[in-house]
């Protein structure tokens, strides 16, 4: 009895959401063309940018050999050379399969 009870509650909450997010997204279409929603958003981006803008480099410091060894893994995995990259760069290789790409 109560599992019925239970299967009822979830599918009560799930019209909910559904209803919650239809709602949302009616309202998004009525204001995102107006000009002060336009002015607000961009100034949320270029806050947000300010505000992350050093935690950002120094992430990118801290992954630099790695982001380089993705790029290039990729660069050349889109011009069928990935042997010749595995010659080149076998250190690239063991920093990538450390980071569980597979290669």
């Amino acid at each position: 009895m109560s599992e019925i009870n239970d299967s009822d509650r979830i599918k009560k909450i799930l019209e909910q959401y559904e209803r919650k997010r239809q709602k949302e997204k009616e309202r998004y279409e009525l204001i995102k063309n107006t000009e002060e929603f336009k002015t607000k958003n961009r100034q949320r981006a270029i806050d947000h940018y300010q505000q992350n803008k050093e935690s950002k480099k120094e992430k990118y410091q801290h992954d630099k050999e790695f982001l380089n060894a993705k790029s290039q893994y990729y660069y050349y995995k889109k011009r069928d050379n990935l042997e010749k990259f595995k010659t080149k760069f076998p250190e690239k290789i063991e920093l990538l399969k450390s980071r569980n790409i597979n290669i």
